[in-house]
């Protein structure tokens, strides 16, 4: 929680409004006696501190004495020192403030009753919460202020934005406070885990691919997890992504339909960067109605084409896939929208694509590796902080191209090294064909020569073998092996899906 930012502190304010808040008649919510208690209990008892279920720092007191004080007891106690009002006396004797409140003395009233031990755990509870409430106050100021402030370019949804990124790091402070978990729990939830792969068949202990070959090798999408999918463009990242995250939020309805509660789907959040939201529709459109995109876009379709396509458009009208496709979002501007879904819709998956189209905090702007490496590490921090799974789109660097071996590797990760390192599984897409089909020789006349004949067999024998085959390189997984997983690309509605039961194409290698 960012308190140096927006904690209202006497101090900082004029005398009418540390006595009247933000308007007029109002105090700021504080409990100054509360304060007093908390510091008299632990400085008759130092181990106070370690038993508190809220960690109170300085700046949640409201007065400004009570703040100074409880920082030095913090800096003692990081010394390995016993607090007591003696050993405090030498800090504070030049202090004009506390020698208001009656100097020295003042801090050995504190533990003159001992009224806070009886109740420390309360005492903490109700600063901390009286701080959050003054936050309120602070938040709710700002905006007002910048609301009549007209002096400047007026940019409403701005402020807008800006008033909820405050609104959610007050929030952070409440939600944030996490404590260690016991072996106990933490097992208790791995069960649970195994539980629902058990029941989904053996192969998923995440949330579905709705691929069963892609499953079968990384057992779903982990929570948590940040997944990275790249590859060159033109190898279908983006039709693949839209295809899992329509399978995940279209299992989820289906198991809603159906009445099952632990389900391996779940709503979706998808942040189109490159795409418009009526563009990633018509893809899942043309996927589900099986009718060609670019047929679509051109509209090239018969009635009963657009019969087929009106019957997907209402089966999927109630599918929890939810598109943003506001441009150049900045990673902070991201990880608030993703908890407002996460909030309004309980969303289970978050999409991004694509990662550099993402924008850091402004503070590395001179140099994009540093940006990227704030992004990925943003994206990390949010699949953490939400507990879903986070597929997030990457560049692949030229360097591929250079290569005879078109396969890419780790290396190849555009801009920076940490999406590697920040990332729990690497995924690389590669379609063979799309290179071969570049290759393509010269078509033989009846005049050539046999050798160009052969020359134009052999690469047509190729293309036969490895068209419409996909291959999806599991480089990385900190939870499994890595490997290939093979499977079929229709390019005409964008559409992967698991090869055929007995597919001799699963374990084809070609070469020209």
């Amino acid at each position: 929680m960012s308190e140096d930012d927006l904690l209202v502190r006497p101090d900082d304010m004029t005398p009418s409004e540390q006595n009247n808040g933000p308007s007029e008649g109002r105090k700021l919510p504080a409990n100054i006696e509360a304060e007093a208690a908390f510091l008299g209990a632990v400085l008759i008892d130092n181990r106070v501190i370690e038993e508190l279920p809220t960690p109170i720092r300085p700046e949640h007191f409201f007065e400004p004495v009570h703040q100074r004080v409880y920082e030095r007891i913090l800096t003692l106690l990081d010394r390995n020192a016993v607090v007591t009002p003696v050993t405090l006396k030498p800090y504070f004797e030049a202090d004009e403030a506390l020698r208001e409140l009656g100097g020295i003395t003042y801090l050995a009233k504190l533990t003159a009753d001992g009224q806070g031990l009886l109740a420390p755990r309360e005492l903490s509870e109700q600063i901390y919460d009286l701080a959050l409430l003054r936050e309120l106050v602070t938040v709710g100021r700002t905006l007002v202020e910048d609301a009549l402030d007209t002096s400047e370019d007026v940019a409403p949804m701005q402020q807008i934005e800006d008033a909820e990124a405050a609104l959610f790091k007050v929030a952070e402070g409440a939600a944030g406070q996490k404590e260690a978990s016991s072996f106990g729990s933490a097992s208790h939830k791995a069960l649970g885990m195994i539980e629902l792969a058990i029941n989904s068949g053996g192969n998923i202990s995440g949330k579905t691919t709705g691929l069963t070959s892609l499953n079968q090798k990384i057992g779903g999408l982990h929570d948590s997890d940040l997944i990275i999918l790249a590859g060159r463009p033109g190898m279908g990242k983006t039709s693949l992504v839209t295809n899992i995250a329509f399978n995940c939020a279209d299992r989820f309805l289906r198991d809603q339909r159906d009445g099952i509660e632990e389900s391996v789907g779940a709503g979706v959040a998808f942040f189109s960067l490159e795409m418009s939201a009526d563009q990633l529709a018509t893809r899942i459109l043309s996927e589900q109605a099986e009718i060609s995109s670019e047929a679509l876009r051109m509209g090239k379709i018969s009635r009963d084409d657009f019969q087929k396509l009106s019957f997907a458009s209402q089966r999927l009208a109630d599918l929890p896939l939810y598109i943003d496709d506001t441009p150049a979002l900045t990673i902070a501007a991201l990880r608030t929208r993703a908890r407002r879904l996460k909030r309004k819709h309980n969303i289970g998956l978050i999409v991004v694509d694509y990662l550099q189209l993402l924008q850091g905090s402004g503070r590395a702007q001179d140099n994009r590796v540093n940006e990227i490496s704030e992004i990925s590490r943003g994206l990390k921090t949010l699949a953490k902080e939400l507990e879903v799974p986070v597929i997030a789109l990457s560049q692949l660097s030229r360097a591929v191209e250079q290569r005879e071996d078109k396969t890419p590797m780790l290396s190849d990760l555009r801009e920076s090294g940490s999406i590697e390192q920040d990332a729990d599984m690497v995924w690389f897409i590669y379609r063979e064909d799309y290179y071969v089909a570049s290759k393509e020789p010269k078509f033989p006349t009846e005049t050539d020569e046999q050798s160009v004949h052969d020359e134009y067999q052999r690469w047509k024998d190729t293309m036969e073998n490895i068209y419409g085959l996909a291959e999806l390189v599991v480089a990385k997984q900190r939870h499994g092996s890595t490997g290939k997983v093979r499977m079929k690309f229709e390019a005409k509605i964008t559409k992967f899906s698991d090869l055929a039961e007995g597919d001799p194409r699963a374990n084809y290698d070609s070469s020209l």
